[in-house]
């Protein structure tokens, strides 16, 4: 089986890295999950982030973060459900459940 793959995406200028590790992660056959954090939640901006949702297995957002970064919390990035803007629980599901970790 392929390895897991959790990243946790703290910094808004990493976008093209994210997209880049996410495409050779699963080109790969890996499972990805992807968290925005802290500023991080500004890529939820980005026009490809309905792509990103696409392409890795689980991406969420700290809905915490996302509110202290000046967005309103029911504006749901295109791509997510209402589940996925979440708690720090999501970065615990990756430091336990994911075999390799990155932080951006």
């Amino acid at each position: 089986m392929a390895k897991s793959l959790g990243i946790f995406v703290t910094n808004p200028d990493n976008w093209r890295h994210v997209m880049g590790i996410v495409k050779a992660a699963k080109a790969k056959g890996s499972k990805v999950k992807v968290f925005f954090t802290w500023a991080g939640t500004k890529n939820a901006k980005n026009p490809d982030f309905p792509e990103l949702c696409k392409l890795a297995d689980d991406v969420s957002i700290c809905v915490d973060s996302y509110q202290k970064m000046g967005f309103d919390r029911n504006d749901i990035p295109v791509g997510l459900d209402a589940k996925k803007m979440a708690t720090q629980a999501q970065h615990g599901a990756i430091l336990e459940d994911y075999d390799c970790y990155l932080s951006l």
